[in-house]
């Protein structure tokens, strides 16, 4: 496999102008970078395009690298100049791969029946926002909604803090607030909004009806408008001196009091017999 040295390549520069979100819209096509993220972008069928590695990381990641080419994936040897010409990190860890968009429509992400979701409104960090699709697929969630004024899902920098679970469960993209919001009642969840202005606590608040979480902007929240389309404006109790939490911590705590809750509810209903915790 010939190593590819010159930065001004056709290759080097169709992949590397990906990381231009104009790009990824015209290309319909974004880079997942390191071993995780590839891992889990070549479970899915036809979804990595090429595979680009160093020599390094071909030997430490082989196994990676004979899935790529056993699913027919083109792998491309680059030096050590090319690949940090292509990522987005201080030190890339070697491997990085053009993947397909893998979003769905709005309608097959909430379907009826589904349990958790989580709405971001006007979340403009990608750290945060990868980071809270990270937490509600951890927290089992059945989808993330990326409403119209929200980051790019597909930001290198989100797509990283996503840790792969941009590919394990349903994303949307280009929706506005109010579509999501009322598909979501439609589909049977109530919508709780986290909010600093809530009446009322997590605490104080029952979790165990299917839900839709709307989470705002890292700075100002949500604005009236928005917290008006919301079944009930709920906050995240401040037990000690902190003033709040940020966005994707708080989104945790939000996401997983629902998802103990419902499991709770839907071990008993499975198993009557057993106490409640």
């Amino acid at each position: 496999m010939a190593e590819l040295t010159n930065i001004k390549s056709p290759r080097v520069k169709a992949a590397r102008r990906l990381t231009k979100r104009a790009f990824r819209d015209r290309d319909r096509a974004f880079l997942a970078e390191g071993p995780q993220a590839v891992r889990e972008a070549l479970a899915i069928k036809d979804v990595t395009i090429e595979l680009f590695t160093t020599v390094e990381a071909e030997t430490r990641h082989a196994d990676i690298v004979a899935d790529a080419l056993a699913a027919g994936v083109p792998v491309h040897r680059a030096s050590g100049e090319v690949m940090s010409e292509l990522t987005q990190t201080v030190t890339p860890q070697g491997l990085l791969a053009v993947c397909r968009f893998v979003h769905v429509p709005l309608s097959e992400a909430v379907p009826r029946g589904a349990r958790l979701v989580a709405i971001l409104a006007h979340v403009r960090d990608p750290g945060n926002a990868g980071t809270v699709l990270r937490t509600a697929d951890a927290a089992g969630a059945d989808s993330v909604v990326f409403t119209d004024a929200s980051v790019d899902p597909y930001n290198g920098k989100c797509v990283r803090a996503s840790a792969g679970s941009l590919f394990h469960l349903p994303v949307v993209t280009g929706t506005s607030v109010a579509d999501a919001v009322r598909h979501a009642k439609e589909a049977g969840l109530r919508v709780l909004a986290a909010d600093g202005a809530g009446t009322r606590t997590l605490d104080e608040v029952a979790l165990d009806a299917p839900t839709a979480w709307l989470f705002g902007n890292e700075a100002w929240g949500l604005p009236p408008e928005l917290l008006a389309l919301a079944d009930e404006v709920v906050r995240v109790p401040i037990y000690g001196r902190a003033e709040s939490l940020n966005l994707a911590t708080a989104a945790a705590v939000c996401l997983y009091a629902s998802a103990r809750v419902q499991r709770q509810t839907l071990h008993s209903v499975e198993d009557p017999t057993t106490p409640a915790s």
